[in-house]
């Protein structure tokens, strides 16, 4: 099972819908349950999304060199992407995490899933919490 926090989803469905009719792909950090308030009924080492990179953040370095320097390397643990005019499932173009999250319109939460890195459904669980203030794990 995949968790993601309300707010977190809410989040990426506006990026989405803003960037309609363009596809759009988000760097996700995850936070322990513990670490959440609201997610009690979590086992407190289970991780959570609840924190998202912002997918322009050193874009033009990115353009000219290749160089992602928006996402510090090794800190994300999934991906946020949205298929304008594709199927809810992972696509040979999408830049693979162990966690897949993939939307497509209505930018809605029903429309949202989560895949692992081989493309395989994953069971998702919207969590009603909200991460500790500070900078991410």
């Amino acid at each position: 099972m995949v968790h993601l926090t309300q707010g977190l989803l809410e989040t990426l469905l506006d990026f989405a819908r803003e960037a309609d009719p363009e596809d759009v792909t988000v760097s996700l950090a995850a936070t322990a349950a513990g670490d959440l308030d609201g997610a009690e009924d979590i086992p407190p080492e289970t991780p959570v999304f609840t924190d998202f990179y912002l997918p322009d953040a050193g874009g033009s370095v990115s353009a000219v060199f290749g160089v992602d320097l928006g996402t510090p390397p090794g800190q994300t643990h999934g991906r946020f992407v949205s298929h304008a005019t594709g199927e809810l499932a992972v696509s040979r173009e999408d830049d693979l995490h162990a966690v897949v999250f993939v939307a497509i319109p209505p930018w809605e939460p029903g429309n949202v899933g989560a895949f692992d890195r081989s493309g395989r459904r994953q069971e998702m669980h919207v969590v009603d919490a909200v991460p500790p203030e500070g900078s991410i794990d």
